[in-house]
């Protein structure tokens, strides 16, 4: 038996462990906050939201239940990338292939998107947050298109931190989309064919003008990356979480940026 168990009771040593725990979080975080000061923050940090539905069942709650609380943590984890100093976010909201999924449950996520472009855009543009919703938008209604346009024009000239909601969004599509643009211009004679190189090509992706990704953080326990940013992730550092993303919090970004700042980016180099 150890001295702190002879000498205090079960109850105050469980208090003990308790405040042990939060008093080393506060550590963990205010270094994690000392290293993003310092300028060691992902300058783009993608994010795949997964789990909702699994995060409900796990309540016996209806699917909708986690879609509802996954929309919700899209704004307080906004914040809190903004405050860690992250200049770019871009979060994997639908894509290509979240179609296939049943009726009701695709309407329920038309209408959440809509929730969000109706209700969140001032608030974000009050923050200085500006959005771009990235994908092929040919597919939603049109007023669904219409909202997504004038978000992006009402947020256009903010500067503190670029949000990018990738929705109809697919890395195979991005990269034929891209290809498909260079091609035309190649035959217009816009491109000389023999000048194309990679810095070419990424240009004309979705993202092409941004940093790619540094960090990309997965929720829900899977480990891939599901058609996301394919060109764009080449050289991204890969976090996996089993935590659900309506259970994403603060403290599990700062888990996920500590180890990033302690990761050697060699990029083929030696160190």
């Amino acid at each position: 038996m150890s001295e702190l168990s002879a000498t205090v009771p079960a109850e105050g040593h469980q208090h003990l462990l308790a405040d042990q725990k939060v008093a080393d979080q506060k550590v963990a975080d205010q270094k994690v906050t000392d290293q993003m000061n310092a300028g060691a923050a992902p300058a783009h940090l993608a994010i795949i939201m997964d789990g909702n539905y699994r995060w409900a069942k796990a309540r016996r709650l209806p699917g909708a239940a986690g879609h509802r609380a996954g929309a919700r943590k899209v704004r307080a984890v906004a914040e809190a990338c903004a405050d860690a100093g992250i200049k770019c976010l871009t979060l994997f909201a639908f894509s290509t292939e979240n179609w296939r999924r049943p009726t009701r449950e695709v309407n329920l996520l038309m209408d959440l998107m809509r929730n969000v472009l109706e209700n969140d855009i001032e608030e974000l543009n009050q923050r200085e947050v500006r959005l771009r919703v990235i994908g092929d938008r040919s597919r939603f209604d049109l007023d669904l298109q219409s909202r997504m346009h004038k978000a992006e024009q009402r947020t256009c000239t903010n500067t503190r931190m670029q949000l990018n909601i990738a929705a109809n969004f697919g890395g195979r599509w991005d990269i034929t989309e891209a290809a498909r643009a260079l091609a035309r211009d190649v035959k217009a004679g816009r491109v000389d064919p023999d000048e194309i190189d990679e810095d070419t090509f990424s240009g004309y992706l979705s993202l092409g003008d941004l940093p790619p990704p540094e960090l990309c953080i997965r929720t829900g326990g899977d480990n891939r990356i599901s058609n996301f940013l394919l060109w764009d992730m080449a050289y991204t550092e890969l976090f996996f979480t089993d935590a659900y993303w309506p259970d994403f919090d603060e403290e599990c970004l700062h888990r996920a940026l500590s180890l990033f700042v302690e990761r050697q980016r060699r990029f083929g180099r030696r160190t």
